[in-house]
């Protein structure tokens, strides 16, 4: 009985993006190539994006760009991003992420790029997820 539950558990789509309210807007994928945490922070109100290498580290470059391939490309970039202390996370924040929003929610893949490291994302799934995120900010405001 074990075998054939393993097998349709091993058979089964890993879960992929994953929307939470609370304590505040966070959307978050985990793959081989790394984390992507997005969150909205009403009460700032600030969004951030963060990617999580599973190893090694970001390179210190002065430019971050996030390119968004598929259906409506887009292509941002800023120097205003930080790295954290163990070189693992790279983060930015801003008052306003229409753009990214777009490139997640209309592409099948993003690419986050720092010098020469690059992280490629898979999009597949992310619908529900970014479509609960986007209606976040109004709930969590009333």
């Amino acid at each position: 009985m074990r075998l054939p539950l393993a097998l349709v558990v091993l058979a089964s789509p890993a879960i992929a993006w994953e929307f939470s309210p609370s304590p505040i807007c966070t959307l978050t994928d985990t793959s081989t190539d790394g984390t992507i945490t997005v969150t909205y922070d009403a009460s700032l109100p600030e969004y951030s994006v963060t990617i999580t290498l599973p190893d090694g580290t970001w390179s210190d470059d002065p430019a971050f760009a996030m390119n968004f391939a598929g259906n409506r490309p887009i292509s941002i970039q800023t120097d205003q991003h930080r790295i954290s202390p163990d070189g693992r996370s790279l983060t930015v924040t801003d008052s306003g992420f229409g753009n990214v929003l777009d490139g997640l929610e209309f592409n099948q893949r993003a690419y986050a790029t720092s010098g020469d490291t690059i992280v490629g994302l898979s999009l597949d799934g992310i619908t529900p997820a970014i479509t609960a995120f986007r209606a976040c900010p109004e709930a969590n405001l009333a």
